[in-house]
This record gives C-alpha cells, sequence and structure tokens, in this order.
C-alpha cells in the first residue's frame, strides 16, 4: 500500500475515534432513517404513499378524507374520517388492520399509550378507545367537541355548543387500561370554543365570537382570559385554527385571518410585530431548526407561498405553484419542504437549503394533508 494511502487512513480512522459517540450517533439516526410520506387524496377516499421521491402505492377504503387526519405512534398509523371512522393501518405494511365509526361527523382525535380518544361532532360525545379500537368509555356532553388533548393523565376537550372546557383524570394513572371520570369543568369561557393546543402545562382554546383565548393551567386547574391585540391595539376578530400557529422557544407567529399579516408575540403573549405579507393567511408552520416559517394563503394567492426569517422577521423567499396549495410538511431528516398542489395533483419538494424546486411527485389524486412516518432502517 502507498505509505501516502496508508497515513491518510490512520488519520482518518483516528479522526471518527475522537468523535463522541453523542456526536455522530444524530448522523447515524437521520441517515438510518426512511421518511415513508401519506398524502390525503380528498376526493378518493385513499392515501397516497410517497417513498423515495416517488409515489409507490395508494391505501384505498380511507372513507370521506375531505377533512381527514393521519397520526402515528409507534408502528401505529391512526386515520380519522370525515364521517367519523377511526382507521386502524400499518404504516410498514400499507395494510388497514381494522375501523370502528364513532360518529356519523368527527374530525378531532389523540393518541395515549394506551387508547385514543375521539371528540365527536355528530355523536355529542367523546369516546375512548383501546389502542386495537375496541370501546371503553364514551362521555355524553349534548354538544358538537373539539380541541381534544392530553396531559399527563388528564384528557381535555372544549364543548363547542356548551361553551364549556372539561377535564378528564384518568383513575389508573396511565397503567393499564384506562379509567376516566370528570376531574373539572370550566363554564361561560367564551362563546364557541373552536380549537385548542397544549404548550407545557397550559391548555389553550380559542373562541369564534370572543376577543380572547381561554388558557387552563393543568398543574393549577386554573382557567384565566388572554386578550390578544394587534400592534394598533385593535382586538383580532378572527384566528385561525391552533394547527395554523407557529410556537418556536421565543416567538408564536399565528397568520391574521382577514388581513396580510403574521402577528407576532413572546411566548406570554407580548406583542412584538406584524409581518406584512402578500395576501390573506391561512397556515404558518415552523422549521424544525425553528429558523424559517412558511405561510400559505387563500383566495387569489392560493398558489403561493412565502417563507419568512424567525430572526429577522422579513420574507426571503416566495414560490408561486400551478393551483392550491392546501398543505405543507418540513421535514425532520432531510433538507425539504413538501407542498401539496391539490389542483395540479401534485406534492412538490423545495430544497431548503438552496432554495429550489428539487422534485415533482405525481400520480397524486387531489392531495392535502401530508404526514411523515419516519421508518427506521
Amino acid at each position: 500500500m502507498n505509505k501516502y494511502v496508508f497515513v491518510g487512513i490512520t488519520l482518518l480512522a483516528s479522526l471518527f475515534s475522537s468523535v463522541s459517540a453523542k456526536a455522530i450517533n444524530p448522523i447515524f439516526a437521520m441517515l438510518n432513517t426512511n421518511e415513508k410520506i401519506f398524502v390525503v387524496e380528498r376526493e378518493s377516499e385513499s392515501l397516497a404513499v410517497i417513498e423515495k421521491g416517488i409515489t409507490r402505492s395508494h391505501i384505498l377504503g380511507m372513507h370521506n378524507m375531505n377533512h381527514g387526519v393521519v397520526k402515528f405512534d409507534g408502528n401505529d398509523g391512526y386515520v380519522i374520517s370525515r364521517d367519523g371512522y377511526v382507521i386502524k393501518f400499518d404504516p410498514r405494511s400499507e395494510k388497514i388492520i381494522k375501523e370502528f365509526k364513532t360518529s356519523d361527523s368527527a374530525i378531532g382525535f389523540t393518541i395515549n399509550k394506551h387508547y385514543l380518544a375521539v371528540a365527536n361532532y355528530a355523536k355529542k360525545s367523546v369516546d375512548i378507545l383501546d389502542r386495537d379500537l375496541n370501546p371503553l368509555q364514551s362521555f355524553d356532553t349534548g354538544s358538537k367537541n373539539v380541541g381534544i388533548k392530553v396531559y399527563k393523565n388528564y384528557l381535555i376537550f372544549a364543548q363547542m355548543d356548551n361553551d364549556k372546557l372539561t377535564v378528564l383524570r384518568d383513575t389508573n394513572k396511565g397503567k393499564g387500561k384506562p379509567h376516566f371520570v370528570i376531574e373539572k369543568e370550566f363554564e361561560d369561557v367564551g362563546v364557541m370554543p373552536f380549537d385548542a393546543m397544549i404548550k407545557d402545562n397550559n391548555y389553550i382554546v380559542g373562541f369564534f365570537t370572543s376577543k380572547h383565548f381561554g388558557v387552563i393551567d393543568l398543574d393549577k386547574m386554573e382557567f384565566k382570559k388572554i386578550d390578544i391585540l394587534l400592534g394598533d391595539r385593535q382586538p383580532v376578530m378572527k384566528v385561525p385554527h391552533f394547527g395554523f400557529w407557529s410556537i418556536s422557544g421565543d416567538k408564536i407567529f399565528i397568520p391574521a385571518v382577514g388581513d396580510n399579516k403574521i402577528l407576532v408575540y413572546d411566548k406570554d403573549f407580548n406583542f412584538i410585530q406584524n409581518i406584512e405579507i402578500e395576501g390573506t393567511p391561512v397556515f404558518s408552520a415552523l422549521s424544525p431548526d425553528e429558523k424559517y416559517v412558511a405561510v400559505t394563503f387563500s383566495g387569489k394567492k392560493f398558489p403561493v407561498i412565502q417563507i419568512l426569517d424567525t430572526k429577522t422577521l422579513k420574507v426571503i423567499k416566495r414560490f408561486e405553484f400551478d393551483g392550491k396549495v392546501l398543505h405543507l410538511r418540513w421535514s425532520k431528516s432531510r433538507p425539504n419542504l413538501y407542498i401539496s398542489v391539490n389542483d395540479a395533483n401534485e406534492v412538490v419538494v423545495l430544497n431548503t437549503k438552496q432554495w429550489y424546486m428539487s422534485r415533482e411527485i405525481f400520480q397524486i389524486k387531489k392531495p392535502s394533508g401530508i404526514f411523515i412516518y419516519e421508518e427506521k432502517e
């Protein structure tokens, strides 16, 4: 062997041996992760499956997917359809395992280690199922139910028709099969709650017509109202679903429905500034490294997305596509931003290091929601 080659190999081996496992393990974990992308096909009751940059298959029989939502926990995949079916499937084999209909209309559910909880519209109840979709408990509310979330041994949801927030407690403390009882209910919290989110120990709920948000401190079981104001101290009259917000370590980015702005607050809801954008925003999505926010629009600007810098709070990039953008999703393991272009029947992939269109993925029917399953190779 050439002595220079030998020396080079020796130095390289020495370099790798000196790098701590903590430093290199994330790199190997990233390289050994296979992204499998499941895309809701709105009008064909199906999920498109994208792998290694191509549409590889379609999972049929998913019922009404107009507002279909997909969630993963371990190697289990779950779908909730607009017409109230909960479907369990294997994201590896792409086979449907079981389905259970909780209501004629439902769009909200959450997953825990031992159960699923479904917030129903038509049945006016919250149903608890085990992970194999066997019914365990049902709580009649007499209301459409929304904003269902888990915190420790609590299950929290909002009653849209009753202006009420309900906290259930698992008496088995997360040990095996759950048994829930009502821990506390908060009444007259605001008019028509429509969505909620969990931030640390706070359950934050929004309302259709009230000029505030409600917050339950789940450690203290106390409720308070928070007024959210624009920079000129005018109240925000309508705010999008919390799934459309972006929350970084120190900032909150809120699309201002009906105004060409992204509202920026600190983590305590103190106003920082407005970011002027070119259309009426719908969705803001924070990149995994919290450096950027991608914004989608409605109306004439449906085909456009803009990229905001979270430090400078300025628009840095703009892209326009051949149809309505209904959803987007940042990759956690690759420099990719996936965008569903509904009218063009495609998912577009943007390279987020150099900001160019790196791929167009076709053979997808009317795509909307994009969900990523990370499979260890």
